[in-house]
């Protein structure tokens, strides 16, 4: 029954009958105005929660000002370089009334600060909570934290996996930040999701649906593991607020099944491993959100009838929350009437199709019994293997858990290459090139340097009007903190980074400045990088006609090197702060089964960076991965240095999600790459292509 341990068939008796899932659109656009403006509409038109995108610099710890993000400020989520800014970001909401969820890990403890300094301020204006001056030093004073509800992501394992937005190392991460805000809030917050503990970003890297479910589970017992031996605290204290969240992709069926599984191994495990004793800690709440590698840009319209039978799936499979994604997000940044028939498409379901009034309607299939059954076996065995590492840390640091992703990510691009998994209007039923025109969309574009600018302007009058000396003192307690051995991780703990990071909010340190604080004492995490071989290969030989045209590639890419007297060359390369790796592995992993010498440059460089490491590699041409719209101004600061040095003979292709409205200004107007491959494209097409070009300049 719902509500009954091990609660497959939904965490609550009643579920959507009593309550319907909580409608919560994940945005944040360029300026902290443009997004506060977003908000305050989309509650008025029914949303009943905030869930904030950060930019790039904000997840990187960098201020708006730092040359390492001159293409990043404002373009994928709103900057925030202080609690200035937060408190324009929230101008107008109740915190202490909405639940606001914010996704932010790698610079986790500056940002979760400036919500709750700006919480208090906005309180202190309302006459609700005077004495928030008074509370200097000792963050357990102000008596609005104990009415903020939300939810920060907080879960940096993943980010060692697949998104990549961490800034220290592991062992720090985990047993300082992390500890520290769980330790914080245990204390201070009890209305607060301390962790959200994500499989979405692992479905988007390219894992299946067991790599998924069995390593997010493996998370979250890591997690309770840290708050128990690190923080000191009980199951109890922490386990009930502790949330999950899911990626949901177009299998219906197994979807379904996987939040039924999820339900049921937290519930077991927990159990096994932690002895609770409050029910509430077996219950494993999510929020999902609909797939954005699904999304195509071909015919996007198509991607309304993908989202809308994805977010069927999570609410039949019984999630919390749900976000739905804009039809065009494929293409580029969503415009505004994009994510309202996003959000519409939760509205019709709840309140329209009649979904929210039956608790479970999948109670009693053999089908989905069996399924749900099979797949919890199958990621039982995956957490077994990591339990039987260490733990999801070590499993992490030997490697294993990226590789597994990457592998996974890799084959399922060789199935839809080779035409195994069908696409709808990309390896089939595609339109003539004529209509594909004519389905172009437009998409919301942002003056990335009019908004760094506005904020750089706004960093220097923060600047020139606080107290050096109290900055100077916050940022000195937050390294001397950060250098100790021991934990800081109880709440009322005087070293406690989560406290001292509020006050630096209060006396106006910057974003960038308290992260810069904490890598003093830690440094800045630094991955390497690989190539999965041969798995993309291995997709080609269930199709005969798909393994001609790959052999074509190969006796070309051979030919070449007959010619050339080495192998073509390529290094994949992504600038900025964009860490999002999935499209630059697989295509490196591609090239390189193809018969090309493929070699990746490490994440976040600057333009400078990557033309040295192709002169330095003698490469024949440079790939550049784009899924964060700073193309327009990072790929023409790429040719200016490749120029400036005399190596033009050096070609450049990008791919990634770049709008076809822009491939008109890369290729003609700022000649800064010759050719772009939008998602869809086949491997064996874009290696064909790539060759030429090489051949052409050459």
């Amino acid at each position: 029954m719902p509500g009954v341990k091990p609660y497959d068939r939904g965490p609550y008796a009643t579920m959507y009958t009593n309550r319907p899932w909580t409608i919560r659109q994940y945005a944040g656009f360029s300026t902290a105005e443009e997004s506060n403006k977003f908000y305050r509409a989309n509650v008025a038109a029914g949303q009943q929660g905030l869930s904030v995108a950060f930019d790039l610099p904000t997840h990187r710890g960098y201020d708006s000002d730092h040359e390492r993000v001159v293409g990043d400020v404002g373009m994928a989520g709103v900057s925030i370089d202080s609690v200035e800014d937060m408190k324009i970001l929230f101008d107008g909401i109740p915190l202490d009334q909405i639940s606001v969820s914010m996704t932010m890990n790698g610079a986790v403890l500056p940002t979760m600060a400036m919500y709750i300094q700006a919480a208090r301020e906005q309180q202190e204006v309302l006459g609700k909570d005077s004495n928030f001056r008074e509370g200097a030093g000792d963050a357990s004073k102000p008596s609005v934290m104990t009415s903020l509800r939300g939810t920060i992501q907080n879960d940096i394992l993943k980010e060692f996996m697949v998104r990549n937005t961490y800034i220290y190392p592991p062992k720090e991460s985990m047993d300082r930040v992390v500890a520290d805000i769980i330790g914080f809030c245990a204390s201070n917050m009890p209305k607060f999701n301390t962790v959200s503990i994500s499989g979405y970003h692992m479905q988007e890297a390219g894992a299946d649906a067991a790599l998924e479910l069995g390593f997010t589970i493996a998370d979250g017992l890591e997690y309770i593991r840290t708050a128990v031996k690190t923080a000191g605290l009980n199951v109890d204290d922490v386990a009930p607020r502790y949330s999950f969240f899911f990626g949901i992709g177009m299998n219906f069926y197994l979807e379904i099944a996987k939040l039924r599984a999820a339900r049921r191994l937290w519930s077991t495990l927990v159990e096994k491993h932690f002895q609770p004793k409050d029910s509430r800690s077996l219950l494993l709440r999510t929020h999902c959100q609909t797939s954005g590698y699904s999304l195509t840009e071909q015919q996007p319209i198509n991607n309304v009838i993908r989202t809308t039978i994805e977010a069927l799936a999570a609410v039949q499979g019984g999630t919390q929350s749900l976000h739905t994604n804009s039809y065009d997000e494929a293409i580029g940044l969503p415009t505004v009437q994009t994510a309202r028939v996003a959000r519409n498409t939760q509205l019709i379901l709840q309140e329209e199709a009649g979904v929210c009034d039956v608790a479970d309607p999948w109670g009693g299939s053999y089908m989905m019994e069996s399924l749900t059954d099979e797949l919890a076996d199958k990621a039982m065995d995956i957490i077994n293997e990591v339990e039987a590492a260490g733990g999801m840390t070590a499993y992490i640091n030997s490697g294993m858990a990226k590789l597994r992703i990457e592998e996974s990510a890799t084959k399922k691009q060789g199935r839809i290459d080779s035409g195994q998994d069908v696409i709808v209007g990309v390896n089939k039923y595609r339109l003539d090139a004529n209509d594909e025109e004519n389905e172009r969309q437009d998409v919301l574009q942002i003056d990335n340097s009019a908004v760094r600018q506005k904020q750089i302007d706004r960093l220097i009058t923060l600047k020139a009007s606080r107290n050096a000396d109290d900055v100077d003192a916050a940022l000195a307690a937050i390294e001397a903190s950060a250098r100790l051995d021991c934990s800081s991780s109880k709440g009322n703990d005087p070293n406690n980074l989560m406290a001292l990071c509020i006050e630096a909010a209060r006396v106006r340190c910057t974003l960038g400045e308290i992260s810069q604080a904490l890598e003093n004492a830690w440094g800045r995490h630094v991955p390497s990088a690989t190539i999965v071989q041969g798995a993309y290969g291995a997709s080609f030989s269930a199709k005969q006609e798909s393994e001609t045209e790959y052999d074509h590639v190969l006796s070309e890419v051979k030919a070449f090197e007959e010619r050339e007297g080495r192998r073509p060359r390529i290094l994949v390369a992504k600038m900025g702060q964009d860490g999002h790796d999935r499209g630059a592995k697989v295509i490196a992993s591609g090239f390189s089964d193809l018969g090309f010498d493929v070699d990746i440059g490490p994440l976040f460089q600057t333009p400078e960076e990557v033309a040295l490491q192709a002169l330095d590699s003698d490469v024949h041409v440079i790939g550049i991965s784009s899924q964060a719209a700073g193309h327009k101004t990072l790929l023409p600061a790429l040719k200016a240095e490749l120029d400036k040095r005399g190596a033009d003979n050096i070609v450049i292709v990008a791919g990634g999600v770049i709008p076809q409205q822009d491939y008109d200004f890369l290729l003609k107007e700022s000649k800064s790459c010759s050719a772009v491959f939008g998602p869809g494209t086949r491997i064996t097409d874009a290696a064909m292509e790539t060759l030429r070009l090489i051949e052409k300049k050459n």
